[in-house]
């Protein structure tokens, strides 16, 4: 069981994988941005932040940098649907910045929850 925030900004994605995650035992909190996402990391301990890449406010990548600066042991995982501009990977981007994992929307409930044991230091199968 791990303690995971989801920062999105779609409100159906967050509750799409709150559900998942809460039915395998995970503890989940939600933000609907970077700024949110890092006010309510400083309140409350996670092991894993699930980021959107595009988002308003504070958009992934940034969020991510900033995760991995003040919170050093959260492992990130970063998800995107590509966006605007399909050249621009935002996902390799993340996972040059730290990421410890990638979901290319759409995912599968499997995809997703291999990723988390897999940044959670499983054996990913």
């Amino acid at each position: 069981m791990a303690r995971v925030i989801v920062i999105d900004d779609d409100v159906s994605v967050r509750y799409s994988l709150r559900a998942i995650l809460e039915e395998v035992g995970h503890i989940v909190f939600e933000a609907k941005n970077g700024n949110d996402g890092l006010v309510l990391m400083e309140e409350t301990a996670v092991d894993v932040a699930i980021v959107d890449m595009i988002m308003p406010v504070k958009e992934g990548v940034e969020t991510t940098i900033q995760i991995r600066s003040q919170f050093p042991s959260v492992k990130t995982i970063a998800m995107s649907g590509g966006g605007r501009n399909q050249n621009f990977d935002f996902l390799q981007i993340a996972s040059e910045y730290g990421a410890c994992g990638t979901l290319q929307k759409p995912f599968s409930k499997e995809q997703l929850l291999t990723s988390i044991e897999s940044c959670m230091g499983g054996d990913g199968d």
